[in-house]
């Protein structure tokens, strides 16, 4: 399987090595803004993200390659791609269940867990070492940061950021485009578009 990255920052650094490890999958594009104009290095192609139409065929999917919800969001609407042009890169050493539902384009990092009957979003990132306990369900553009725990039956709007070491108790639903403080644990529900930080977490912050 072709491979084309939207983005060349941080996260798709990791995302690179991730493909790496995997049998089958092979980057023939890198595709960001930074770069004015084509070129090729190591037989990957770099190039800005208008080259996309160009390479793409019937063998190549896209990963959104981008570590914010909100550019990755925009970026999909501006694509207007197909929902089966995207791939889900899952580490190896991640552990997923046969019952889980992983949307189109999201990333699933090493040594995280997504348990029985969980469902995640399109475009989505599981972090590394971040725990998604059975039943949950996790809209699109979400990422839980390294080693956060999300216990059973949680509900994450669309662009919700839970941060690292956060911990969600069961039960709580969390509205679009919140974000959640590192280190916080969340005991009560969360509104839309609020920032809310500490343990118990409170809100500080409403949109």
């Amino acid at each position: 399987m072709k491979v084309i990255l939207m983005g060349n920052g941080g996260h798709s650094k990791v995302i690179q090595e991730m493909i790496s490890s995997l049998h089958n999958y092979e980057i023939i594009a890198i595709l960001d803004d930074k770069y004015k104009e084509k070129k090729e290095r190591n037989g990957i192609t770099y190039a800005p993200f208008s080259s996309l139409n160009k390479l793409l065929n019937t063998d190549v999917k896209v990963v959104i390659a981008i570590g914010s919800n909100t550019v990755r969001k925009r970026l999909v609407e501006t694509l207007n791609l197909r929902t089966d042009q995207y791939l889900s890169v899952i580490h190896p050493r991640a552990v997923v269940s046969s019952t889980a539902m992983i949307g189109n384009g999201t990333v699933v990092m090493p040594n995280a867990v997504i348990n029985a009957e969980a469902e995640i979003g399109e475009h989505s990132i599981i972090n590394t070492g971040a725990i998604v306990e059975h039943e949950n369900k996790l809209a699109n553009y979400v990422h839980i940061s390294p080693n956060a725990t999300l216990t059973g039956n949680v509900s994450l709007g669309e662009g919700v950021h839970i941060g690292a070491s956060a911990t969600i108790i069961p039960g709580i639903e969390i509205g679009q485009w919140s974000v959640i403080g590192a280190g916080s644990t969340v005991i009560h529900h969360i509104s839309s578009g609020c920032k809310a930080v500490g343990s118990p977490a409170k809100v500080i912050y409403r949109d």
